[in-house]
C-alpha cells in the first residue's frame, strides 16, 4: 500500500489572541482507488466536519494536491476524507481511529501518513477487534426484571490492573456494537480503540459496562412506552440497571458509585432509553449521553423530562444527532433540549446537530469523542 506524506507548513508570524496563519496543505502520493478522478478533503471543527466541503478541497498543481487556508490560532481535529465518510482514512488495515489534533500556537510543522481509505479496504471475513481491555463479565447475564439473558461486556481501564484507584463508570447499550467488529451487526463504535487514544492524551479514565440488546426484543425493551412494536419495557431494563447490574458492578469492581460518576448513554432506541434513565433516576445517573435518540417512538419522554425537571439541576446531558437522519430526529431532540435548556444558558446541557450526520455508528464514533470530553470536565 502507497503511504501518503501530509505536511501541514504553518507561515511564521506573531500569533495573537485573533491572530490568522496561513496553513499549506500538501497531500502527495495519492493511493490507488477506483475513482477515476480522485477527490480530497480535509474535514474538521474548523468546517463542521464536511466531509466534501468545497471550501476545504485539494487542486492539483504541478502533480501535487494543495490546500491553502487561514486559521485562526487555535485547537483543532480534523480526518482527510475523499468526500463522504465511507471514504475516510483508516489505519493500514481499515481500522477506524480517533480524530488528528492539532494545537496553533506557533509556526509549526506537522508530518503524518495516511494508511488507507476506508472503502478500500479489503473486506475479509469479521474477526475480533475487542482491545486486551475488553472482558466479558458473563454471556448470559440473569435480567430478572425481563425474565431473560444477556451477555455483558466491560473496559476496564489500562491503569486498572495495577492501581488500587476507584473509577467512574459509563453504562452503553447495544453492547454487541461497542467493541468488536465481529459481534457487530452494522459496524463497531470502537469505544475501546477511542477511549485507549483519549486516555493517552490525558483524558479520564472510565470503566465502561455495555449490554447486548435482545435482538427482536429490542423496539420494546429499549422503549419505556407502548408503541406499534408492542408493550414496553424499558422501565424494567432500566430498573435492571438500577437494582440489579450497578450493585453487581460496585461489588466486584473499584467503581465511583456516586450520581456525579456514573453516566449512560446510547444511541437511536440507546439514545431514548437513556434520557429516560436519567430523567427517571437522576441520583443515580449523573450524566447521560444520548446520540440520534429515537424520540418519536416514545414522545411521552418530553413529558416525563418536563415532570423531572426540578431533580434534574446539575445533571450534564449530551445530546446530538444528524441532518441526514430520519424526517423528524433533529426536531424531536431539539423540543427535548428546550425543555430541558429553555435560555440555552445552562452549560451542563449541550446539544449537537451535526449537517452530515447519519443513523451509523460512524457517526456515533466520530461523535463519541466530544462526548466523552464533555462528561470527564
Amino acid at each position: 500500500m502507497k503511504r501518503i506524506y501530509f505536511f501541514l507548513i504553518f507561515t511564521s508570524s506573531f500569533l495573537g489572541v485573533n491572530a490568522q496563519v496561513k496553513v499549506r496543505f500538501e497531500l502527495q502520493n495519492i493511493p490507488q482507488n477506483k475513482d477515476s478522478i480522485p477527490e480530497c478533503f480535509v474535514a474538521g471543527n474548523f468546517n463542521n466536519w464536511k466531509p466534501n466541503d468545497p471550501a476545504y478541497q485539494f487542486s492539483k498543481v504541478n502533480g501535487v494536491y494543495l490546500l491553502e487556508k487561514q486559521l485562526p490560532a487555535d485547537a483543532y481535529e480534523y480526518k482527510i476524507t475523499r468526500g463522504s465518510w465511507e471514504k475516510v482514512e483508516t489505519g493500514s488495515k481499515g481500522n477506524a481511529f480517533g480524530n488528528r489534533s492539532l494545537n496553533l500556537k506557533k509556526d509549526t510543522v506537522v508530518k503524518f501518513t495516511v494508511a488507507n481509505w476506508a472503502d478500500q479496504f479489503k473486506k475479509e471475513p469479521l474477526k475480533h477487534t475487542a482491545s486486551v481491555n475488553i472482558h466479558i463479565i458473563d454471556t448470559a447475564f440473569l435480567i430478572p426484571q425481563l425474565a431473560a439473558k444477556r451477555r455483558v461486556w466491560i473496559y476496564l481501564p489500562p491503569s486498572y490492573v495495577l492501581s488500587t484507584k476507584t473509577y467512574p463508570v459509563l453504562y452503553m447499550h447495544d453492547g454487541q456494537n461497542l467493541f468488536d467488529q465481529l459481534t457487530s451487526g452494522y459496524g463497531e463504535w470502537g469505544v475501546d480503540e477511542l477511549l485507549d487514544s483519549l486516555i493517552v492524551k490525558g483524558q479520564k479514565e472510565y470503566i465502561v459496562v455495555g449490554i447486548d440488546h435482545g435482538g427482536s426484543e429490542r423496539l420494546k425493551e429499549y422503549n419505556p412506552y407502548d408503541s406499534e412494536y408492542g408493550k414496553g419495557k424499558g422501565k424494567a431494563y432500566i430498573d435492571f440497571l438500577v437494582k440489579t447490574l450497578k450493585p453487581y458492578i460496585d461489588e466486584h469492581y473499584r467503581t465511583k458509585k456516586d450520581s456525579k460518576n456514573t453516566v449512560i448513554a446510547g444511541s437511536s432506541m440507546g439514545g431514548l432509553i437513556s434520557m429516560y434513565a436519567i430523567a427517571t433516576y437522576p441520583t443515580v445517573f449523573g450524566k447521560a449521553g444520548v446520540f440520534s435518540p429515537a424520540f418519536w417512538l416514545g414522545k411521552a419522554i418530553e413529558t416525563d423530562v418536563k415532570n423531572a425537571l426540578i431533580n434534574l439541576n446539575g445533571s450534564k446531558i449530551y445530546l446530538v444527532a444528524g441532518d441526514l437522519e430520519s424526517k423528524t430526529m433533529v426536531s424531536d431532540m431539539k423540543n427535548v433540549y428546550q425543555i430541558l435548556n429553555p435560555t440555552g444558558e445552562n452549560k451542563n446541557i449541550m446539544m449537537v446537530e451535526k449537517a452530515d450526520g447519519k443513523h451509523s455508528e460512524w457517526f456515533w464514533h466520530r461523535e463519541f469523542v466530544d462526548f466523552y470530553k464533555f462528561i470527564s470536565n
